[in-house]
This record gives C-alpha cells, sequence and structure tokens, in this order.
C-alpha cells in the first residue's frame, strides 16, 4: 500500500526528489556566516569610523545599581548624574557658599572687636546691618536647604539621607558668635 500525502496540492505532481530553498549558508552554521560577514566588512573597512575606534572599552560597571545600571551608564557617559547625585552636589554647594558667607562675616567681627581703636558709630551700624541681614539669608537659606534634604531623603537611597537642619538652633548660635554693637 502506497502512503499518499493528502497535504500536497494535486496540480503539483510528487517528483520523489523535494526541492529547498537556496542557502546562503551552504552547510554552514548562521554564526559562521554572520561571522564571515563581519570579517568582509572589517576588511573592507567599514569599521573604521565608527565613535570610539582605537580607544579602550570603559567597561567600569556599578554593581550597587540593580535594574538601573544601564540608565546610570548613559547619564555618566553623557555627563550626566543622576537626580539624587544632582541634589546631593547642589545642597553640598550651598552649604558651602553659606559657610564662606558667614565665615566673611565672624571675620570682619573680629577685626571689629580686636582694633586699637574702637568702632566708629558708622562701623557698628554698618556692621550690625550686615549681621542682621547675614542672619535673616541664613534662616532662609536653612529652609530652603531642608526643603532639598527632604527631596532628597524621600529619593534617594538610605544610604544617602541627611539629617535635617535645626534652623532657629544655628541662627541662634550665629548671632551668638557675632554679637551685635551697642549704638552708643
Amino acid at each position: 500500500m502506497d502512503f499518499k500525502d493528502w497535504r500536497k496540492t494535486a496540480d503539483k505532481p510528487s517528483t520523489g526528489k523535494e526541492q529547498t530553498p537556496a542557502r546562503k549558508y551552504n552547510g554552514r552554521h548562521f554564526y559562521s556566516y554572520v561571522n564571515e560577514q563581519i570579517r568582509d566588512a572589517q576588511d573592507r573597512g567599514a569599521f573604521d569610523n565608527l565613535p570610539g575606534f582605537g580607544k579602550p572599552l570603559n567597561l567600569g560597571d556599578d554593581s550597587f545599581a540593580g535594574d538601573k545600571a544601564q540608565g546610570y551608564h548613559m547619564l555618566k557617559s553623557n555627563g550626566y548624574a543622576p537626580f539624587e547625585i544632582e541634589l546631593d552636589k547642589e545642597i553640598r554647594k550651598e552649604v558651602q557658599r553659606m559657610d564662606a558667607k558667614l565665615a566673611k562675616v565672624r571675620h570682619q567681627s573680629q577685626s571689629l572687636r580686636s582694633r586699637r581703636v574702637p568702632p566708629f558709630p558708622s562701623e557698628k551700624r554698618a556692621y550690625n546691618a550686615m549681621v542682621e541681614k547675614a542672619a535673616e539669608e541664613y534662616d532662609t537659606s536653612l529652609r530652603e536647604l531642608n526643603r532639598k534634604i527632604l527631596t532628597l531623603n524621600l529619593t534617594a537611597p538610605v544610604i544617602m539621607h541627611k539629617p535635617l537642619f535645626e534652623v532657629e538652633k544655628q541662627v541662634q548660635a550665629f548671632r551668638q558668635t557675632c554679637p551685635l554693637f551697642d549704638e552708643k
């Protein structure tokens, strides 16, 4: 009994030899064919003008980033940092700026108090105004920094958390280091 394949169409008679579609691989594995194509392109110089040609690869990975590693790598390679890092830098710069300004006021206080000749009334008024303005700016800056620190603490990992500033206590400490002159 001959087996007849019913799946074949009746209009095409079977010849016994099935024709296979012409393959580019000619008995080779697909990856061998791809490797041959890549080698041919290299020989033609198709890869010579790519960015980073001849430079070592930067394979530094951040094992703590987890599923965000690829995104962090893209940010870093394009000169950006994650939001938390940028916010932390901004907080540190603002603290340094405030400390420099307060150091300037403290230095002015020490230089006026250590002079042989007591300060003139106009110098006392100018100094008192400077201390009042600095204390007000310090208070405002500390409150703004607390807002930024709170945002950082809500978005960043626990290891990056910062304590909030005690605004009243720090402003009072500044005022004690720079007492006002009596205007007599």
